[in-house]
This record gives C-alpha cells, structure tokens and sequence, in this order.
C-alpha cells in the first residue's frame, strides 16, 4: 500500500524524474535519506520501473509517427512474431490486442519511404501470412507515458 507522502513523491518524479533529492525533500517534508530510502523501497516493489529521457523526434529526424495493425494468419507464430518485433528499434510500442487483428504497434521512422521500408523489409516477413494495415499520425496532439495518481488512494 503507498500512502500519501510516498504518492506525493511518485508526482513529483513523474513531473521531472531528475529533480534532486533534496528538492523532492523539501517539497513533501521530509529529510533527504528518507526519500531516498522511499524511492529505494518503490523501486523495489516494482512501483518505480525505471527512469528514462525524453528526446525530441524532430531532432533526430523520427517526424512520422504510425500506427500499423498486425494480422498473423498462422497463430501458432505468434510468440517468434513478439520476439522478432520486440527487435525492431523503429516500434516504440507493441501491443498484443483483441479484435480482427494480432497486434497494434506505434512506429517513429522518418518519413513514408521508410515506413514502406520498414513494413516491407521487417514487419510483412515476420511470419507466414502476416498482414498489416497502416495509420499515419498526422500531428502528436498528446503524448505521454505517465500514469494519473490524482484518484489513487492510500486506503484502497
């Protein structure tokens, strides 16, 4: 169970996970060791997966992102198909879904020639009778990976 200075402290690593302990400190009271000792302890339990850096896709030059529907006829490949597209370093996200198809994927490339690439070379050979169906994001409007704690409660 996590009470409510160990939600605070959740809060504000996922605002800014490279704020300093002493800072995180003063914002929920108490003295540094202790929070360290909390963040230990939540990273332990498994509540705090990792901590990693946001870059700008622009920058490196990662503007088209997609969304490609995975269909894969023979369903005994499925477990070689998570292994061969966990490998791809152009998903950022691999989805095992429920529906028509198999899996939902987001994939961050540079431009159409090569999400073409991609699907052709990589994604359409990754089983027998793999089939995709391709969305291409036209602008990021949200885009976040943290998790709403403003409902959580320490009594649940």
């Amino acid at each position: 169970m996590i009470d409510d200075t160990s939600l605070h402290i959740l809060k504000i690593l996922q605002e800014k996970a490279r704020i300093p302990n002493v800072e995180v400190a003063r914002q929920v009271g108490l003295a540094p060791s202790a929070v360290l000792e909390r963040i230990k302890k939540m990273e332990k339990q498994g509540l705090i997966d990792g901590y990693e850096v946001r870059l700008n896709p622009e920058q490196f030059k990662r503007n088209l992102v997609a969304f490609i529907f995975v269909d894969m006829t023979d369903r005994n490949d499925l477990p070689e198909a998570e292994k061969c597209l966990s490998g791809l370093t152009d998903i950022q996200e691999l989805h095992f879904i429920t529906g028509e198809d198999c899996y939902l994927l987001k994939v961050r490339v540079r431009d159409t020639s090569d999400l073409e690439k991609l699907i052709r070379e990589k994604i359409s050979r990754i089983g027998k009778g793999c089939k995709t169906r391709t969305l291409i994001s036209l602008k990021t409007v949200k885009e976040t990976s943290r998790i709403p704690l403003e409902d959580y409660c320490s009594k649940t």
